[in-house]
């Protein structure tokens, strides 16, 4: 069988998984076995958490929606249940920054919800 130099080959794949590797600390980033098990991990760890993003988002969201719904003596469940009973289809995301940031309109949405139940 015939010998196979890597040559350009290999320094391109080196030299594409340390540039990824940029701004990892010491070794990590210099020597190509390590930025590569490193990088590994890393494209895991992205994967993950961009996933995880999702549901930490989400949460926040209720926590707000929740804390404004108690300032006018209804909790969160009762009010979710409400707008779906009056047929409003605004999502978590949107009555969370209303809640922090157009306190009048959510509380007429809270309003229209005691009303409704």
């Amino acid at each position: 069988m015939a010998r196979v130099k890597t040559g350009f080959v290999r320094r391109r794949r080196h030299k594409k998984i340390l540039k990824q590797a940029k701004g990892f600390y010491s070794g990590r980033r210099k020597h190509f076995r390590k930025a590569k098990e490193q990088l590994e991990h890393s494209l895991v760890y992205a994967y993950r958490d961009r996933r995880a993003k999702k549901r930490e988002f989400r949460k926040l969201w209720i926590i707000r929606i929740n804390a404004a719904c108690r300032l006018q003596d209804m909790n969160y469940s009762t009010f979710m249940h409400g707008l779906k009973k009056l047929g409003i289809e605004l999502d978590r995301k949107i009555l969370a920054d209303m809640a922090m940031n157009d306190i009048e309109t959510f509380n007429s949405l809270v309003a229209k919800v005691k009303e409704a139940i």
